[in-house]
């Protein structure tokens, strides 16, 4: 055994750093927050609820790809699409989005996927409730929430580099290619001739 060796167990060397350890942090201020009256401020990186955008006119971002649908691990979204073509246009749009967000990880996925930045996520995490059925957000809630939180949903596309805070970006609204027309469906009757 060696001298210091020998120091450290007359001495206690060991338990006297642990006793300077706590006694440093016993002396701290408290650095926990009292929640319901004071609450954190949240980077623009949090992931809360998801919400869905609209553009500034007020028409649905939403083209019903269903990719937020595939991306997602957890299987909490259902989107159901349906095509238009007023005036000669092409329009693809949800007729139906439902998030269960019991059932969400909140892993942004989605949001990712998006190819028109429909889906944004936001700094909303109090929607604790005593039934689990008003957690199944349909698509009139989903634009509510994004209505209340659209400040928010799009400083996370922002912070995630899927959206600039330039008049470009803001005027980007995805539209079919104008010279894009779809086939004609063939009638049964031709089908039969052939």
């Amino acid at each position: 055994m060696t001298f210091s060796g020998f120091l450290n167990k007359v001495f206690f060397r060991e338990i006297a750093k642990g006793l300077k350890l706590t006694l440093k942090h016993t002396l701290h201020r408290e650095v926990t927050v009292p929640y319901p009256h004071e609450k954190l401020t949240l980077p623009d990186t949090h992931r809360g609820a998801l919400c869905l955008l609209k553009y500034e006119n007020g028409e649905e971002r939403c083209v019903g790809c269903d990719l937020c649908e595939a991306a997602c691990p957890s299987h909490c979204i259902k989107v159901v699409s349906a095509e238009d073509q007023t005036d000669g246009i092409l329009r693809r749009y949800a007729t139906d989005f439902d998030i269960d967000i019991t059932k969400c990880v909140f892993c942004g996925f989605c949001v990712e996927a998006c190819p028109v930045n429909a889906l944004g996520m936001t700094k909303m995490y109090e929607y604790s409730t005593p039934d689990k059925k008003t957690l199944l957000f349909d698509k009139p809630k989903l634009y509510e929430i994004g209505e209340k939180n659209y400040g928010e949903a799009k400083n996370y596309l922002v912070a995630h580099n899927q959206e600039d805070h330039d008049e470009a970006s803001r005027a980007y609204e995805y539209r079919f290619p104008s010279n894009y027309t779809p086939e004609p469906e063939p009638a049964p009757e031709e089908e039969k001739a052939k």
